[in-house]
């Protein structure tokens, strides 16, 4: 307490000595340098995603990025998040922005604001809301009248509460980037000054960046300083891949006086559905641990890449804050079986269509279409045969005959058989696995079933279709469900409900499914994240503030098999690591 005490009054020296910076002389270009203030100034930046973690730890992290260095925070703003449907953006608990600021300035960091609206980001969709998908024909990032329309309706509301941060206002945001890499995306000539006006006509003042390749740069403005806006610490994994780890070339930029973010300074995690996914050179959905191998771990320890990082910048260094004990929780037992279909009666009002409809497209939400999560179509069939997706299966499709499992449709498996047999039930449980979050492909980013599927090349009619978004008044819903003890052999997909006893103040700790498969943990009705037996991944992060001192409910949706048991571990396990 004392090591605290003493690093909070660092603090409000820095503070204070801000406050006699010249404030009507903000960030600005002077020939091969930036001044701040009238003074020469070096940002020395570090990316931090405050919807990744929770808000109990957000000056945690601040702190330590201030002591390994760095002067300035770079926060991204995810549109999906705060307006997940059209009308009253959320700026509440974690999504309290304003506080988030308000907390960088406490702690002595400067600000770059990316608030997009694109801001890629690793994001479903890059941080676009999915019901701009409701409209067949939109092209997203471009003049577009329907994207253009939405995005000042998401500024309108967004940016006056970021106007009063800026720097000239006695506030810690010096730059603010215009959209996000958008030289290498460049559909719309006319897009970025949209964008550049939308931000200025709403009181943005200070200077604006953009965040393109080095080739763009030297065309642009070959004689500005050179800042390094994303210099990747380490990469995002995908499923069924490796664990990622970058060696570091901070020691090179700074000996030639550039500029730098880093990017991640601190991942942290894609809690719920928000992870995105590759396109190239095939589809693959990105984990739930946004570790990045960044110089902060997921749980915010520091790594040997922070200390040298430090080393490297430092030059008054401030104290590095304590870390925060991990504990080895009791197994916790899942003793409690719900299957799929008895859970059927607590989702929304199923929607019955003639036509397959995406998920984007579903009447659910008070008209915005289900974002995240699975979707379950049912028809009746009155034959067997082939069964062929033709690609209009996003992302997996789990498929059953008369509630017994038959196979699966991916992007790779396109067929499958179907047993003979007259009429019966045709279900097919398709998930949405993360929308692409970057490239020319965006537009075409909706899930479900999106076109025809054929049976001996006929195709299926008459669906009713059940939106499993698993949101958390889903998961508080079930408690009024027949939960069962588990049987020798329950039936998948299934929840299964269990406790977890938490004996005094709730620590950090790491969640390990081994004998289960894929599917998704609750904690206390929140969804933790997606598990897969495919790796990397092998423990999902379970910080603290999400635990109660005490009884906990843990709810895991299994897809296919499980252990009925989960570990509570005090480190984590990214799986097999590849240097790149």
């Amino acid at each position: 307490l004392h090591g605290r005490n003493r690093l909070h009054k660092k603090i409000s020296n820095l503070l204070f000595n801000s406050i006699k910076i010249n404030r009507s002389m903000g960030l600005r270009v002077n020939s091969s340098q930036f001044t701040l203030g009238g003074k020469p100034f070096r940002i020395l930046g570090g990316s931090l995603h405050y919807f990744r973690l929770p808000r109990a730890y957000w000056m945690d992290r601040m702190v330590k990025m201030k002591a390994c260095g760095l002067n300035t925070l770079t926060v991204d703003v995810p549109w999906s998040l705060h307006q997940p449907e059209k009308g009253e953006l959320r700026f509440q608990g974690g999504l309290d922005i304003e506080s988030f600021l308000h907390l960088a300035a406490e702690v002595g960091l400067w600000v770059i604001l990316r608030p997009g609206p694109y801001i890629g980001s690793d994001l479903d969709l890059g941080g676009l809301p999915s019901w701009l998908l409701r409209d067949r024909e939109m092209k997203l990032r471009t003049t577009y009248p329907g994207f253009i329309a939405a995005v000042n309706m998401y500024f309108d509301k967004l940016i006056p509460k970021m106007v009063p941060f800026q720097f000239k206002k006695g506030g810690p945001i010096i730059a603010v980037q215009v959209e996000n890499k958008y030289g290498s995306h460049a559909r719309d000539g006319n897009y970025m000054s949209f964008i550049k006006e939308a931000l200025q006509e709403r009181g943005i003042s200070e200077v604006l960046l953009t965040s393109d390749d080095h080739e763009g740069l030297k065309y642009g403005g070959p004689n500005s300083p050179v800042l390094v806006m994303e210099l990747w610490t380490g990469r995002s994994d995908g499923w069924g891949g490796l664990h990622h780890n970058l060696v570091a070339v901070v020691r090179e930029i700074l000996r030639r006086g550039m500029s730098i973010n880093l990017y991640m300074f601190h991942g942290g995690t894609n809690f719920g559905f928000m992870n995105g996914a590759l396109a190239n050179p095939s589809y693959k959905a990105l984990v739930t641990s946004y570790d990045y191998d960044a110089p902060l771990s997921e749980a915010g320890d520091y790594t040997p890449k922070y200390h040298l990082l430090r080393d490297l910048l430092s030059e008054i260094l401030s104290e590095m804050p304590g870390l925060r004990w991990k504990e080895e929780y009791e197994t916790a037992i899942l003793f409690q079986h719900l299957s799929l279909w008895d859970a059927l009666p607590y989702t929304h009002e199923p929607f019955k269509s003639q036509f397959p409809v995406n998920m984007e497209n579903l009447p659910v939400n008070n008209g915005n279409g289900q974002a995240y999560g699975y979707t379950l179509y049912e028809t009746t069939i009155i034959r067997g045969g082939s069964l062929k997706s033709g690609r209009n299966i996003q992302d997996r499709a789990l498929v059953f005959v008369n509630q017994s499992y038959i196979g699966i449709f991916h992007h790779k498996n396109v067929e499958l058989a179907v047993p003979d047999g007259k009429k019966r039930t045709l279900s097919l449980l398709v998930e949405n696995c993360g929308r692409v979050h970057y490239g020319k492909d965006m537009d075409n980013q909706r899930k479900g079933i999106v076109g025809n599927i054929l049976l001996n090349h006929t195709p299926l009619r008459d669906f009713t279709i059940y939106s499993l978004d698993m949101t958390t008044d889903f998961i508080d819903s079930l408690y009024r469900a027949p939960w069962k003890s588990v049987p020798n052999k329950p039936s998948f997909p299934g929840f299964f409900q269990g406790r977890l006893f938490v004996n005094g103040y709730p620590s950090d700790t790491f969640m390990k499914l081994p004998g289960w498969s894929k599917g998704v943990v609750f904690i206390n009705g929140q969804n933790m994240g997606r598990y897969w037996d495919a790796g990397p991944q092998q423990a999902l992060f379970l910080p603290g503030p999400f635990l109660n001192s005490g009884m906990n409910q843990v709810i895991v949706f299994e897809e296919a098999e499980g252990d009925f048991k989960i570990q509570f571990e005090d480190s984590p396990d990214l799986g097999m690591t590849v240097d790149i």
